[in-house]
């Protein structure tokens, strides 16, 4: 994943060792990657083999893939705000026939906290009707110009976004580099899928104390694959089980709508800005978004659930007909202004 978007990054943080010390220390060098028995991504106990894959790797035979000893695959959903990837659909089908556990992520662009809630909504409109085993990741690694505090911005509010929209918390995909430079601690409540291709016998995780997933090389070999993959190991914090509540209960869920406030939301339901706050994970109760999933404790009034995530080609006048309903009804309820203006991603109550 690193590496094939390395033509659009603006430094190469993986290379850290330069060619004139590879050519004068290549002794050093390998001492350096194979690693003690005991130390390391590759030798630790609790982990589980894995590989993440987008177009790059073209058509895969997902039953070589498993048979190989591969249990988790992650596959590239999309790009940006609105390009998918074209091996998504086929990979998950494949995939999920071969029996591996499976995880997406999100290669994001966003420049602006605007744009992050809209491409975490683009994400979350591909895979809402997918199963997978695994959380969802956001892959924010070009930053082009932004400052730290800005990167910090989009990524916490892409990553609270999809959170309220998927239920789970997200990974969050980060060289190393960047984990110990740019990211800021108040981030570390999302699991880390680290990235080091010249990991010795341990990783400085930073504000992290433990990594969920590590990537490990970006040039491995695994049958069924033609070319390079990258290579990963997985802990079981990776897993969506995690957050799954032991009841087989569904939670009530509220979609904000413009205009809302936590704590009108609160008294419309009968509880309080601070469980909404904790059952939600919101680290600002000032700043809640429209089209975002809130979980209400159990104890509160039914909240609307049927929900319909907007798809590339929608309108309102086509979703209206498969609802059996109106445009004018679709807009009121949504506080939609303009009826031929809707995005992908947008959630609507129906």
């Amino acid at each position: 994943m690193y590496e094939q978007h390395m033509y659009q990054k603006n430094r190469a943080s993986f290379c850290r060792i330069s060619v004139l010390f590879l050519i004068l220390f290549p002794v050093l060098f390998f001492t350096a990657v194979n690693v003690p028995a005991d130390t390391g991504p590759l030798q630790a106990e609790d982990t589980v083999a894995g590989i993440d894959v987008s177009k790059w790797q073209g058509e895969i035979d997902f039953d070589r893939v498993a048979a190989s000893g591969v249990e988790i695959v992650y596959i590239r959903a999309c790009y940006g705000s609105s390009t998918i990837d074209e091996y998504f659909e086929s990979n998950y089908v494949k995939a999920r026939a071969a029996g591996l556990k499976i995880g997406f992520y999100h290669y994001i662009t966003a420049t602006s906290e605007t744009s992050a809630i809209a491409q975490a909504r683009f994400f979350y409109s591909l895979i809402s009707d997918k199963e997978y085993d695994c959380r969802p990741a956001m892959d924010f690694e070009f930053f082009g110009f932004l400052s730290t505090n800005r990167i910090n911005d989009i990524a916490r509010t892409y990553l609270s976004t999809l959170q309220n929209l998927t239920g789970t918390q997200p990974l969050l995909y980060s060289d190393i580099n960047d984990v110990n430079t740019v990211w800021d601690p108040s981030l570390s409540i999302y699991p880390l899928w680290a990235a080091d291709y010249n990991a010795g016998s341990g990783t400085d995780t930073g504000s992290w104390q433990k990594w969920s997933g590590f990537q490990y090389s970006s040039n491995g070999s695994v049958p069924g694959i033609s070319g390079n993959v990258d290579l990963d190991r997985f802990r079981d914090s990776v897993f969506l089980s995690r957050d799954i509540p032991s009841s087989n209960t569904t939670p009530d869920i509220y979609i904000i709508q413009r205009g809302d406030t936590l704590s009108g939301i609160a008294y419309r339901y009968h509880t309080t800005v601070e469980q909404l706050v904790s059952l939600n994970h919101i680290s600002n109760p000032n700043l809640i978004y429209p089209g975002t999933r809130l979980i209400l404790p159990a104890s509160s009034p039914s909240a609307p659930t049927v929900q319909y995530i907007v798809r590339p080609g929608d309108t309102l006048y086509s979703i209206a007909l498969k609802y059996n309903t109106t445009i004018a009804a679709l807009a009121a309820k949504n506080n939609i202004l303009n009826p031929n203006l809707i995005f992908i991603g947008q959630i609507l109550v129906i």
